[in-house]
Formats: structure tokens, sequence, C-alpha cells
């Protein structure tokens, strides 16, 4: 039998556990990263790919301030820019509520020093020609981008490896066990890892991870419905959301455009999530009414994959109540690709030190003491 020892293990190498295997390999750890499939193969690899700090719950936006640094650094941090892109990004109102919501938000955002740009009826169509007569306002973000999902997390594993981490792929944990002050977890191939330290970054599989440490959390499988046209002539810089965000889109350089809304299936047992047409057509038909030019566009692909999603859509971030050692990190609800270089150092500065200079209170475990919402 093969036994792996470590000073910190992760289980799940999407963004945050990539990003955590980079930040402890850095300060000197003796690193083992454990992913079930491919790194970056679930939330972290087939997301819409926002790198967005705009329209988060407040209580995000420190981590989202955090994360966004480290963006700006990405290429140095890991050798890749992961085409990241400063698009801005714009959410759109479609009624004076909508109007209203933007204006009360930018209020909350500027407590957090996130600057929001707000562009009234009169000016919207202005300066997005593009857009239809639905679009009353608008709220920009101008330091908010995008970024490909799929090159970012072996991106990160990259640079963690050869900070000195080890990277097992194709690594299912199937047994967790505190044992005699340490990690106990058994691989489905059979190899044991014994470590001091443990971090839980598994996505939606991060609630069985803490409910075999005896805390129990709500969560659901979330499955984001998206597709990509063909290429058409560029025109869409910003990054765009709507208010209640039922529907988003963007577009590449290479003139595609990814667009979003409702939700796929999925099956966290076979690992396979599949967008459904229903979904899709509806967001296609939010899309065109806001940006009408699209209306000859060709879908080329639909796609969805797999996060763990909170009944207070809001992740859990901080220590184990059961275990010490133990770091939770997971349940970012659809929205954790901009948070996961900076998840990372939180994770490894609580794992380490006990404590991180950013507020994560809002994200406690114990919010869901006995399973329930708070």
């Amino acid at each position: 039998m093969t036994v792996l020892e470590a000073e910190l293990a992760i289980i799940g190498g999407g963004g945050a556990g990539c990003s955590t295997a980079l930040h402890a390999a850095k300060r000197g750890l003796k690193v083992v990263l454990l992913e079930r499939g491919l790194v970056g193969s679930q939330a972290s690899g087939v997301n819409y790919g926002g790198v967005r700090q705009q329209g988060r719950h407040p209580a995000e936006l420190p981590i989202a301030a955090r994360a966004r640094a480290l963006w700006g650094q990405l290429a140095e941090l890991v050798g890749s820019d992961a085409e990241f892109e400063v698009s801005g990004h714009l959410k759109l109102a479609r009624s004076d509520e909508d109007e209203a919501d933007l204006v009360a938000y930018a209020e909350t955002a500027k407590q957090y020093g996130l600057p929001l740009e707000l562009i009234g009826r009169n000016a919207i169509r202005e300066r997005y020609p593009f857009l239809s007569e639905l679009a009353v306002a608008g709220s920009l973000a101008p330091d908010d981008g995008a970024a490909n999902p799929r090159l970012l997390s072996p991106a990160i594993a990259r640079a963690a490896r050869a900070a000195g981490a080890v990277i097992r792929e194709h690594a299912e944990v199937v047994g967790m066990a505190r044992d005699g002050g340490r990690f106990r977890l058994r691989l489905a191939d059979g190899t044991e890892v014994l470590c001091d330290r443990l971090a839980n970054t598994a996505g939606f599989w991060g609630g069985k991870v803490a409910e075999a440490f005896g805390e129990q959390v709500p969560i659901a499988v979330l499955a984001p419905n998206m597709c990509v046209t063909e290429p058409v002539p560029y025109f869409l810089k910003p990054n765009l959301g709507v208010v209640g965000g039922s529907c988003y889109a963007r577009q590449i350089s290479r003139g595609n455009v990814i667009m979003g809304g409702g939700r796929g299936t999925a099956d966290p047992e076979t690992l396979r999530g599949r967008p459904l047409p229903g979904p899709t057509m509806a967001a296609m038909r939010e899309v065109l009414a806001l940006i009408p030019g699209l209306a000859d566009a060709q879908v080329i692909r639909t796609w969805t994959g797999m996060d763990g999603e909170m009944p207070d859509e809001i992740p859990v971030i901080g220590p184990s109540h059961t275990t010490p050692g133990l770091v939770h990190a997971f349940g970012f609800s659809g929205h954790g690709f901009q948070l996961g270089l900076a998840i990372g150092a939180i994770v490894t500065e609580l794992a380490l030190d006990g404590t991180t200079p950013t507020p994560i209170g809002a994200f406690d475990i114990a919010r869901f003491r006995g399973g329930e919402t708070p």
C-alpha cells in the first residue's frame, strides 16, 4: 500500500484548491492536492468566465477586492494570464425598480471601496448603441473583466507543482477520518494520505467532506446553463449582466459571444452535467431582447458544469467547528471563479496561522447548525 505524507492535504482541484496548493507550497509546506478528476474539470473550468466584483453579496466584496489584485498579477504569479481582460462589467436595469436596485447597490459598494459608475437612460444607448430600448440604465464596474476558465486551474496547478506541491489527479477520496491527531485519507486506488492539516475545497462534494467530520450543510448541486455563438464582428466590450441575474453575455476577442442563464441538470455520482434546451432558449431570448443585433448569430455549443449551491447563496469559508486542523472553502453558488485566487491565500492563512486579515465571519459553517438554513 502506498502512503503519502503531507503537512497539508487539499481535497478538490478547482481554482480555490489549486490556489491553496500554490500559496501553501510557496510558504514551504509539504502539500498534496487530491482531485477526483482533472484539475479545473468542474465548476472552475466550465463556468462563464466572469471576473467581476460588481453584484456580489457585500460580505464577499473584501475577498473579491483581494482576488482582483491577484488577477492583476496573474501572469507573474502562475506564468499565464488565462486570457484575462479588463473589459468592465456592465449591469443593466430593465425597469425603474431595477434602476433603484443599481443605485442602492452602488451606495453599498462605495462603503467597500468598489467604485461604480451609474449610467442613466439617456446615456446608456449613446454609449452602447447595440442595446435595445429595454435597457433603461446601467452600472459599470470599470476594473472588472473576464478570463478563460479552461486555462486558469491548470495554470495554477503547474505553478503549484513548480513550487513543490504534489498534485494527484484521478485521486478520489473514499474514506477520511482524524486519527491520533492527524488526518487519514483513503483513495479509491488504495493509497493512504496522512496529513497534519486538511483543506476542503471540494465544490459540491465539499458538503460530503464536512459531513464526514460531523458538520452537515444543506448544499445542492448547481448546473449553470451556457452557450456560445459562432464568431461575429466584435462589438461587445463590457461583460454584461442584468439585475436579477437571469441572463448574461460577453464577447471574446475571436468574436464568439458567450451567453448564459437558467440551469441545466447534473449527476454528482457520475460527474456528468447536461445543458437543457429550455433554459438555453429562454436565456437567448432575454439576451436578444437586449441586443437585437445577435438575432442571426448561430449557437455552436452549449454546456454546463457542477458547483455547490448554498441556500443563502454565499460560500462556506473558515475553520471547522468540530475538527481541529480542518478548513472549509466550498459552496460558491456559481460565482467562485473570480474569488479562487484569494481563497487559496485565505485558506493557507487559516491553516498555518489560524487567522486571516480578510473578513470571513459571514461564511462560518456554524450558520448551518443542524443542517438548517440560517
